[in-house]
């Protein structure tokens, strides 16, 4: 199937993080400015909120380096977060209303994924290699 002239050609990324709270600063500028130069700044605001939120939640919760992939194929945008953490996200029980959410100081990053993904998921990564989780969420064009 031909692929549309305004529809950009698949591309991937991946940037390699040190575990550090600035770091998730770093990703957010470079997902701006890839999805800028690939003509997709429409997604740009949601897209930078669920990889801060998958960033930082890789950096708060694992011990080492984190990688920010960032994967466009097929009218989707696939952002990921790899940790050296093996354990699963913890996703937090529902809150009572926006609100409540708004003023938390923590345990909103996933709930706000949940929120604007159109999916998300995590899987396990082999232990000979890195290890870890990968923990992704994919945001559609529409």
């Amino acid at each position: 199937m031909p692929q549309d002239v305004n529809e950009p050609e698949p591309w991937e990324y991946t940037l390699g993080i040190p575990n550090d709270p600035r770091a998730v600063t770093v990703c957010r500028r470079t997902l701006r400015l890839i999805l800028t130069i690939h003509g997709l700044i429409r997604l740009t605001d949601v897209a930078e909120l669920l990889a801060t939120e998958l960033i930082s939640n890789a950096v708060c919760h694992a011990k080492g380096p984190a990688a920010l992939r960032l994967r466009w194929r097929d009218g989707v945008l696939r952002i990921g977060a790899w940790d050296g953490d093996p354990d699963p996200p913890q996703p937090t029980t529902a809150f009572a209303n926006f609100a409540d959410m708004a003023e938390s100081e923590s345990g909103r990053g996933l709930a706000l994924v949940q929120a604007c993904a159109d999916v998300w998921g995590w899987y396990p990564l082999p232990r000979d290699g890195t290890g870890g989780k990968y923990v992704w969420c994919d945001l559609g064009i529409a």
